[in-house]
């Protein structure tokens, strides 16, 4: 849990801009988009960003939560939040949606990196 938040946290203060998110896909490694690509990373982001809320939501309470899961969770696809439900239910299923958000989560920073440099000028080259 601690890599997630870990994750979640350098995502925070490296994507200053996450509307330069807005229109790029997911990538696989060798520069393919990702299946399921369907969402484009801003989407991502904000998922994730939530995600984090709702996670430690979840690590600070416990399990005293008896009012199921939270209620403001911006996720609309409620296939998804069943599955996550289930998984979130074994301690194997927690490692295994963690590995899986902190992998996304580390994905979407490199791409921001890599937007960055895109668009900014190389270092050492006078700019006027």
């Amino acid at each position: 849990m601690e890599q997630y938040f870990s994750a979640t946290q350098k995502m925070e203060q490296e994507v200053m801009f996450p509307s330069l998110l807005r229109g790029v896909f997911p990538q696989q490694e060798g520069g393919t988009p990702a299946p399921g690509g369907h969402t484009d990373l801003y989407e991502r982001y904000q998922l994730l960003k939530a995600i984090k809320l709702v996670e430690k939501g979840l690590a600070s309470v416990g399990d005293q939560n008896t009012s199921g899961p939270d209620a403001e969770t911006p996720l609309d696809d409620d296939d998804t939040m069943a599955q996550l439900e289930e998984r979130l239910s074994h301690p194997a299923g927690l490692q295994q949606v963690l590995s899986h958000l902190t992998r996304d989560t580390n994905a979407l920073t490199r791409r921001y990196s890599q937007i960055l440099e895109q668009i900014s000028p190389s270092e050492g080259q006078p700019s006027w």
